[in-house]
């Protein structure tokens, strides 16, 4: 849990994610446009960025530059690769749930 609250941490501003990207920041505000990223925003609405999104963005680059995928293809990707995450998830829940219950029974 620690270690997902610390990459979840919006750290980065959009000057220094873009240079650790080597993207330009019009990319990085064009990417927050279309609702493909969603950096957190300050106080005084400045755009700052964790790990996550750091590693998220980076996967965006490669679908587009080494895979050719469009990005309308790399938001549907997207969205699939969370479902899958989410999915992922609620399996080991169920797991765990169904160990427990057979633990409680004495299986």
């Amino acid at each position: 849990m620690e270690d997902e609250r610390k990459e979840k941490e919006p750290c980065y501003v959009i000057s220094v994610a873009a240079r650790m990207l080597s993207m330009q920041t019009h990319t990085l505000r064009y990417y927050e446009k279309i609702g493909i990223i969603e950096p957190y925003r300050s106080r005084g609405n400045i755009r700052l960025y964790s790990e996550h999104d750091i590693t998220m963005l980076r996967r965006v680059k490669s679908f587009t530059e080494d895979m050719g995928v469009n990005l309308a293809g790399v938001e549907v990707i997207l969205r699939m690769l969370e479902n899958i995450s989410q999915l992922q998830t609620e399996l080991e829940q169920a797991r765990q749930e169904v160990k427990r219950l057979r633990e409680e029974s004495g299986q």
